[in-house]
């Protein structure tokens, strides 16, 4: 036989060929269909409303293997042999767990993000069957139990975040073999234990974040990474010495391992660890000669070693970190003078050297500081007189030299600290009258010149304070009259002008009338309408009521107001006598039935307290910072929620008794369908409480937590709520006089009745926003709702609300507190359609095209709520106006 001609061997080579592609073909054909099989099977095992979150999926109803290929899926990306690498899943509110996600089917996958979802149980160990695996992304989740110490099986993992869950046990060993690992994220859970010596092996760990666990024990000395860039470790138990080698490799930019128990020194490579950006080292017990311990770092821009037993000097080195914004070195044993140096830090912003044992005089050379906006001194040893240079801090806005032995005068440039909002000076030696420059302070919040030697008379330009809400001059030697102009003051809310030499007639103000006894005692001839003061000679024909503890308390029953004869004239009919108040009262009853209880408010009190048997935990409906709120039924038939404080008032807590008073003077003032209703209040020695109206399906978290009731509360009751919420604001903003700022617009905070109807309650930290004031105040409200500005300023406006609202729009929609889409929100780039798929509550049935063009209307107007320039928010009174044109209700 001869040898093959080319005619021949050419197409026995294509039909080869053609037989290698086709079989490749059908081989990568059957492994794509398993994968897209796989994938279906675990879509079928989420919650049913979790389907339409994956629209592009097929049904899993039917078999696809023949059929279809998943690269085309949303989440899914494939290599160029068709074989899924890459499975991208966050933030879009899938629920349910990994028991039926065959990890086996998919050996390629080198990607893997189901972060920020609502994804439970356990994590099944087999997901050690993604051998290929470099990224995983867990969280955000609510993953419990333990880690599967299987994950160590994954040699190529790179990344393995599963911070922010529920899990519990200890930190497996068998992490330690996953030499490939770059970033290991673990914060936020339950874990316990302590941390294995085998993560010392991981040598290619550039961040180690551990922060808000429960680990204890030593740190294993292996724990020192050469590529270390992060070490977070705050938040935990922890009782070992700090690791020597932290900074071996040079790159270490972020070391934070703040609120442990940890001791000894810090170690000595963190003086060379010049790359270093953030240091938290504070609520420990670390020793030292603090001088000894720091370095120059050109790159530091925070350090905190407060709390802790350092001693010697503060270093001068500090004045070489020309990036530093915030030096934080309190509670200490730190003693010598405060280092001139610290003066060329031109970028610091907040100064903390409180509770130390420093000596010696201010430096001048911390005047040149034209960025501070916060300087505390407190409690040190420090004497002379204040520099003249302190009024060159052009930006501070808190100012704290109290419990220190300065002396002389204050001086005049103080009036020049025209944004400060607080002003400590007691506890010193000052001596001569109050500065008359301190009128120029406009912005000030609370004046503390308690405990010094200052003499003469108040000055009256103290009036010209509009935002001041606390003074305090206790224990000086005042004397002459107090200014008649503080009843002018309607922002002081609290005030102390005891041991001094006072006289005269007390003014007829909401801060002297709420002031306890103990704050006007030690004067010589004060007098007044105040309780428990002697009536001044030119009203001594008006008759005291002497005997009565008892405020207010108002009940709505058979349709009738019961008006107590006490305080409730001054603090619902605002300055009014007692007599014409109660003609108001009478006249303003439709039916004309009003009952004078006298002293019998003690009747209603003891009804209270029996309907709620003492106020046991079996009658609670809630629980707050301040107080719980409890159901009450009186033997009338009435059901009232009575908010009891934690403290009784007469001898409370300052915050308890601001709240109390705060809520009962906005209460008073305000009347709207949207608003829950307020019928009166208690100070008692025992129990102190307010009394509302009672809404029967509580608060709008509570519902949007259930299913059930979530699934109840359907898109045009939605809708009513957000207007509602909307309508109520407006008017708080636009209505009242002053205006009032609510400051915790939230989802608990808001209470729903039969009808779905929306009242908004909880005004304890309210704000009435004074003209020509800043308005500031201390940071409040809940996480999650607060307007981003209050991070760095602490003015108070309407436009805080307005952000609140936005967030809790998308909160009624979604059906959940939005979160992390918060941070994606950006007007430039608003796509309202695309937000709109993500934003809907899966719970409820898809709305129907009206429906959702009027929801689509809702989120545009809620996200120009959430513009990060409070400027550019509108006000509620448009967003109110804008809600009823584009999205009129319409009932379900």
């Amino acid at each position: 036989m001869g040898s093959p001609t080319l005619n021949t061997v050419v197409p026995s080579l294509v039909l080869l060929i053609l037989f290698f592609v086709l079989s490749f073909s059908t081989t990568v054909s059957s492994e794509s269909n398993e994968e897209a099989d796989a994938l279906l099977k675990w879509k079928a095992s989420l919650q049913s409303h979790n389907q339409s979150l994956l629209p592009s999926w097929p049904n899993a109803t039917t078999n696809v293997s023949s059929k279809i290929s998943p690269c085309a899926w949303s989440g899914i990306s494939c290599n160029d042999a068709g074989r899924v690498i890459k499975i991208s899943l966050p933030k879009i509110g899938l629920k349910g767990t990994l028991h039926d996600f065959s990890f086996s089917s998919f050996p390629h996958l080198a990607y893997l993000d189901l972060s920020y979802n609502e994804l439970f149980g356990t994590i099944p160990p087999q997901i050690s069957n993604l051998t290929n695996l470099t990224t995983l992304y867990f969280g955000g989740d609510q993953f419990s139990g333990n880690i599967p110490p299987e994950v160590g099986l994954m040699s190529h993992l790179e990344l393995l975040h599963i911070d922010t869950n529920q899990l519990d046990g200890s930190i497996p060993p068998e992490l330690g073999q996953l030499s490939s690992l770059v970033v290991l994220s673990l914060f936020f859970n339950h874990l316990n234990g302590s941390v294995p010596p085998s993560l010392g092996n991981l040598t290619n760990l550039q961040q180690l974040i551990l922060f808000s666990n429960n680990l204890s024990g030593s740190i294993p000395p292996s724990l020192e990474y050469p590529m270390l860039t992060t070490l977070n470790l705050d938040f935990n138990h922890f009782t070992s010495y700090l690791p020597h080698n932290v900074c071996r490799g040079g790159a270490l930019f972020r070391f934070t391992v703040s609120e442990n128990h940890f001791q000894g020194t810090i170690p000595k490579s963190l003086r060379n660890c010049t790359s270093l950006i953030r240091v938290r080292l504070n609520g420990n017990n670390l020793t030292g000669n603090i001088s000894e311990a720091l370095g120059i770092y050109p790159n530091l821009t925070f350090i905190d070693l407060s709390r802790n037993n350092f001693y010697g000097e503060i270093s001068s080195n500090f004045g070489e970190c020309p990036k530093l914004g915030a030096i934080n070195v309190s509670m200490n044993n730190i003693t010598g003078g405060i280092p001139r140096e610290i003066g060329n830090s031109s970028q610091l912003q907040a100064l903390d050297l409180s509770l130390n044992h420093l000596v010696g005089e201010i430096p001048k050379e911390l005047g040149k500081l034209n960025s501070l906006t916060k300087l505390i001194l407190r409690g040190n040893q420090l004497t002379g007189r204040l520099p003249t240079e302190i009024g060159s801090f052009n930006e501070l806005e808190y100012l704290d030299l109290s419990a220190n032995r300065f002396n002389n005068s204050v001086p005049e440039s103080l009036g020049n600290l025209l944004k400060l909002h607080y002003l400590g000076l007691s506890n010193n030696q000052f001596v001569q009258e109050l500065p008359k420059e301190l009128e120029k302070l406009v912005q000030l919040s609370e004046l503390d010149a308690s405990h010094n030697l200052f003499g003469g008379e108040i000055p009256f330009q103290i009036c010209s304070l509009k935002s001041l809400e606390k003074l305090n001059l206790s224990h000086n030697n005042l004397s002459g009259s107090i200014p008649n102009c503080f009843e002018g003051m309607h922002g002081l809310s609290v005030i102390d002008i005891s041991d001094n030499q006072l006289q005269g007639p007390v003014p007829n103000s909401t801060a002297f009338r709420n002031a306890p006894v103990e704050a006007l005692e030690g004067n010589k001839e004060l007098c007044g309408s105040v309780k428990g003061m002697q009536p001044c000679k030119v009203f001594s024909s008006h008759k005291q009521n002497s005997g009565a503890k008892w405020f207010a308390i108002v009940f709505p029953v058979l349709g009738a107001l019961f008006v107590s004869m006490a305080l409730i004239a001054i603090f619902i009919l605002q300055k009014r006598k007692s007599d014409s108040g109660d003609r108001q009262s009478s006249n303003q009853n439709p039916q004309g039935l009003l009952s004078i209880l006298n002293f019998e408010g003690k009747l209603l009190y003891d009804e209270i307290v029996r309907a709620t048997n003492d106020f046991d935990a079996e009658y609670c409906i809630g629980n707050g910072g301040h107080g719980s709120v409890y159901r009450a039924k009186l033997p009338s038939g009435e059901v009232v929620a009575v908010k009891k404080f934690h403290s009784s008032l007469p001898c409370d807590q300052i915050a308890d008794q601001k709240e109390f008073w705060t809520e009962v003077e906005a209460l008073t003032e305000i009347r709207h369908r949207n608003i829950v209703k307020f019928y009166g209040f208690c100070s008692h020695a025992r129990h102190s409480f307010l009394v509302y109206e009672f809404l029967e399906r509580g608060s709008l978290a509570a519902i949007l937590s259930s299913d059930a009731a979530a699934q109840e509360l359907g898109w045009s009751h939605r809708m009513n709520v957000i207007k509602g919420v909307a309508d109520a604001l407006s008017y708080l903003h636009h209505d009242c006089l002053p205006p009032i700022v609510h400051r915790d617009i939230s989802s608990k905070n808001l209470l729903l009745d039969l009808e779905y109807e929306a009242h908004v309650a909880d005004f304890g930290i309210a704000k009435f926003l004074k003209p020509d004031s800043s308005n500031w105040t201390e940071f409040a409200g809940t996480y999650g709702y607060v307007a981003p500005e209050l991070a760095y300023t602490m003015k108070i406006t309407e436009k805080c609300d307005v952000y609140s609202f936005g967030v809790l729009v998308l909160e009624v929609i979604k059906g959940k507190h939005p979160r992390d889409f918060l941070s994606s929100i950006s007007s430039s780039s608003l796509n309202t359609d695309t937000a709109l798929d993500e934003m809907l509550d899966p719970r409820l049935p898809a709305p129907s095209c009206n429906v959702q063009e009027k929801l689509r209307s809702i989120v545009e107007v809620a996200f120009s709520c959430l513009n990060e320039s409070p400027e550019s928010r509108p006000t509620m009174k448009i967003v109110s106006r804008q809600l009823q044109i584009s999205a009129p209700l319409t009932k379900s």
